[in-house]
């Protein structure tokens, strides 16, 4: 077996792919902060959400890529931009009236609307952390307001303020005319005030390190840019930043292409050198469109993790991050099953290991997999008893398997609770049966007579190719439209599980009482 360093050298997986540049970009020498730092940012305004988790476990894999090609040290910093004047009230806080009152304030400076910490930003800060942990991310949050009022910012802010009319002019291009007019790269935070200013700066001193700017009552103010007396306005600051923290790799989304190439230039002009990195798509929502938070279109992390595991969930963000994906309820199913079939696949793979998403989900040491039951037909299984119990599916599964336990097999249990809750939710409300038609009698009444010629413990394999051999006896040149006759007499529905394998589960005597039912005309709505 190859090891692991002669495997991630070729490995073609995405973050092989990304990590092999970092590799080129450093040529084996230990940067001098001492470490090879990735980077993800976070705008605290809102509470973290499915995209923070995509970019952090993203940026991660690539980390644990680089990892396997290298011995440098590493570190993964998620970055609040905490300082920021907030400019409009959440929709989705308490004390609405309070927050009002206090627009314009680095997020830091505002009471927390939910009265449990210092600061909106400290609330907002304790969420996203919260939320990072519960996932295992290994990373070290920063804070933009630590960075700025402590002074660790200093050198950068006086770099950006010597090269002054070279960050504006690189700026002014992407702005419509009436911003070019009192565009600055700093934004003076208000002595009197505390509010984040934009307005006009009127001389810059760079050896005295200040700036003199025309405050919002006419009156001129001069304030030094550092210690926290001043921000940068985003796309500034986010290139001062790569230069101050050395960052080697950043992702962003496909809306910064151009936001990512300012600051690649700007980053450059303060002498530094821009970070590694790629331009991830975007998630459309259920019909095909952009998902915006502020429309609450799409679906949040939560959301997802009500029915699905954490994994399936770090293997959409995994599978294709340069393609436009929908992402929505229906995905989930999917997803949960290709997760599961990668954890299966895993084990019998040598010089392909590192192909393996499960690799990268679980960081090189995926677990062995469980009972090969998957998430589709434990829904199935659900819909055809529709019940939500988790004892009555469990009463299926032990006399299907005798050796699985939900002590035993935890991930097996966490699946059957996700299937029956998004039975529940998703399945019952929109299940449909409808009668056969003549034909379809037919071959119903045809395969109740092969089934039963079967021995009682036939498995999946045996019960498929009769299912198989009656849809060819009777006539369906496509077998696609057989098991479309089956997925909606039987099970209410357009798509369904591999039939042979269902019944096996569902036990073969269950399924010719299924049949049977039809076959008098018995509605299967209650069963």
């Amino acid at each position: 077996m190859a090891n692991e360093r002669e495997l991630a050298e070729g490995a073609r997986a995405w973050p092989f792919e990304e990590a092999r540049r970092v590799v080129k970009r450093l040529a084996g020498k230990k940067p001098e902060k001492g470490y090879v730092l990735f980077e993800t940012g976070y705008g605290p305004s809102g509470l973290p959400h499915i995209g923070t988790f995509g970019e952090v476990a993203r940026t991660t894999m690539v980390r644990q890529a680089f990892q396997r090609l290298s011995d440098l040290p590493t570190k993964l910093f998620c970055f609040s931009d905490d300082l920021d004047g907030l400019r409009k009230v959440p929709d989705n806080i308490p004390n609405k009236e309070m927050v009002a009152e206090h627009l314009g304030k680095p997020l830091t400076q505002i009471p927390d609307p939910f009265g449990t910490h210092d600061s909106f930003g400290a609330h907002n800060n304790a969420r996203l952390r919260g939320f990072l942990d519960t996932f295992g991310f290994d990373y070290e949050f920063q804070s933009s307001t630590e960075w700025y009022t402590s002074g660790r910012f200093d050198e950068a802010l006086l770099q950006v303020l010597r090269n002054y009319d070279k960050v504006k002019n690189v700026v002014l291009p992407t702005l419509g005319p009436e911003r070019r007019e009192t565009y600055s790269p700093f934004l003076p935070v208000c002595a009197k005030t505390g509010r984040v200013l934009q307005v006009p700066v009127l001389e810059t001193d760079a050896a005295a390190g200040t700036i003199v700017y025309q405050d919002e009552d006419g009156s001129k103010v001069e304030t030094p840019v550092t210690g926290g007396h001043c921000k940068l306005q985003w796309k500034a600051d986010w290139a001062m930043r790569w230069y101050a923290l050395g960052v080697d790799y950043e992702m962003s989304g496909k809306d910064l292409i151009d936001s990512v190439k300012l600051g690649n230039q700007i980053c450059k002009i303060l002498g530094g050198r821009p970070p590694e990195g790629f331009n991830y798509e975007l998630f459309l929502d259920e019909d095909a469109k952009k998902i915006s938070k502020s429309k609450g279109n799409g679906l949040s992390a939560e959301e997802w993790l009500a029915y699905g595991p954490t994994e399936s969930l770090s293997l959409f963000m995994f599978q294709k991050p340069r393609a436009a994906k929908r992402l929505y309820f229906d995905v989930i199913p999917r997803a949960v099953d290709d997760y599961l079939a990668h954890l299966a696949a895993y084990s019998g793979q040598d010089e392909k290991r590192l192909e393996n998403p499960a690799w990268h989900i679980h960081n090189g040491q995926p677990p062995l997999p469980g009972t090969k039951l998957s998430y589709g037909m434990l829904l199935n299984l659900a819909s055809v008893c529709n019940t939500e119990d988790p004892a009555v599916l469990w009463g299926f599964i032990t006399r299907y398997s005798p050796e699985a336990t939900p002590e035993g097999d935890p991930m097996l249990d966490r699946l059957v609770g996700f299937a029956l809750r998004y039975y529940k939710d998703f399945v019952k409300p929109s299940k449909r049966y409808r009668a056969p038609s003549e034909g379809e009698r037919k071959a119903l009444a045809d395969l109740v007579t092969r089934l039963r010629k079967l021995p009682g413990d036939s498995d999946g394999a045996a019960i498929q190719n009769e299912v198989y051999a009656v849809g060819k006896d009777h006539g369906y040149e496509n077998l696609r439209d057989w098991f479309k006759a089956l997925y909606e007499v039987l099970l209410g529905q357009e798509q369904g599980p591999r039939m042979g394998s269902f019944m096996a589960l569902y036990g073969l005597d269950e399924s010719l009482t299924l049949i049977d039912q039809v076959l008098e005309g018995e509605s299967l709505t209650g069963s």
